[in-house]
């Protein structure tokens, strides 16, 4: 077994645990980084002044390599029409009543610049800076691997893979339709990218010569076996780990991926404007049915604002409920656990 991204990420064993937007933990990100693996945390949305509080605490709560998430801007964004938000507000009124909320105003910004985040990570220099929906600016890589830190984009499709390789990436992620959360798609729409893990996995290894680590429907030490077998040299893991108690989900999002089957799972854009997979629940199925989405981030700011507030109160019908495809076998509610059972899939023996 080659250890090319265990010595090139400092870490003890090939195992990463997938960064979540909205519900990365410090506890969560530094328990897979103290235990051999490295932690991740997301950082959608957030702000310099949030990302500098954030790495601060992960340094407090480790002294292992991590790796710190953005999403890259893919041009599609856009700010909706006074139309457009109305009716998507709309659709979501009687969620901000029942909560007792009152119905929000547009911001000035749904979302800080990437070149603002970007500037900040870099100069915290974490171990690695992983990227979803695109290919990193070819100055962001050189200015990362000048403080040392390695870069891993994110692919769903073969091309992307090469894509990512040609733009300099240090490792890639291939990520199964399996997989929990967004569809990451960035050459062709989500809905036309939908690939396996297990047919993506060996492809992409054909495809590309820098490492591959496989991502989606790996929650157990048999699945990383597999991934294992079709070239991987690392796996990526998000459900398994987002149903510990470490992590920021709560017990209604812990209920909901153990009470999920494979087929239960749905791909929405209801919560975010983008393709997603999770558990369906009154707010998608409402949501969807108005079909009223307004374009990202807005329709995540929008929904965020009623979102949070059922996360607070634990009402699962009114989350976003990310989850991926192999959601029942997430049977370990400690994220210690989680990382032995996979730590086991790495030897043939046991």
């Amino acid at each position: 077994m080659s250890d090319r991204v265990s010595r090139r990420l400092g870490i003890e064993l090939p195992i990463l645990l997938g960064p979540f937007g909205g519900l990365s933990s410090v506890e969560l990100t530094a328990t897979v980084s103290t235990g051999g693996g490295l932690g991740s945390y997301g950082l959608y949305g957030y702000t310099p002044d949030r990302i500098r509080d954030t790495n601060a605490q992960l340094l407090a709560a480790t002294d292992q390599p991590y790796a710190l998430n953005l999403w890259l801007p893919t041009g599609t964004e856009r700010d909706p029409s006074e139309t457009e938000f109305t009716r998507a507000r709309a659709a979501v009124a009687e969620f901000f009543t029942e909560l007792g909320l009152p119905l929000p105003e547009p911001p000035d910004r749904y979302l800080p610049s990437f070149d603002e985040q970007i500037d900040t990570v870099l100069e915290l220099a974490p171990a690695a800076i992983s990227f979803v929906y695109g290919v990193p600016p070819a100055n962001v890589i050189v200015r990362a691997h000048e403080r040392g830190t390695t870069v891993i984009g994110t692919a769903t499709t073969v091309d992307e893979a090469i894509a990512l390789q040609a733009g300099g990436v240090d490792m890639i992620v291939a990520t199964g339709a399996e997989a929990a959360g967004h569809r990451v798609s960035f050459l062709e729409p989500a809905e036309q990218s939908l690939v396996g893990t297990f047919a993506l996995v060996p492809q992409v290894v054909d495809a590309v010569s820098v490492p591959v680590i496989a991502a989606g429907g790996i929650a157990d030490r048999r699945g990383v076996a597999a991934a294992f077998a079709l070239g991987a040299e690392g796996v990526q893991v998000g459900t398994a780990f987002l149903a510990t108690h470490q992590s920021a989900a709560n017990n209604a999002h812990r209920q909901a991926i153990v009470n999920t089957p494979a087929h239960g799972s749905i791909l929405t854009r209801a919560m975010s404007g983008r393709l997603a997979r999770g558990a369906p629940n009154r707010a998608t199925r409402t949501i969807e049915a108005a079909d009223a989405i307004a374009p990202f981030p807005a329709q995540n700011w929008l929904t965020g604002q009623f979102r949070s507030e059922a996360g607070t109160r634990g009402v699962g019908e009114l989350q976003s409920l990310w989850l991926g495809q192999a959601s029942q076998l997430a049977h370990h509610d400690d994220a210690d656990a989680v990382l032995e059972e996979l730590r086991r899939g790495l030897d043939p023996h046991q």
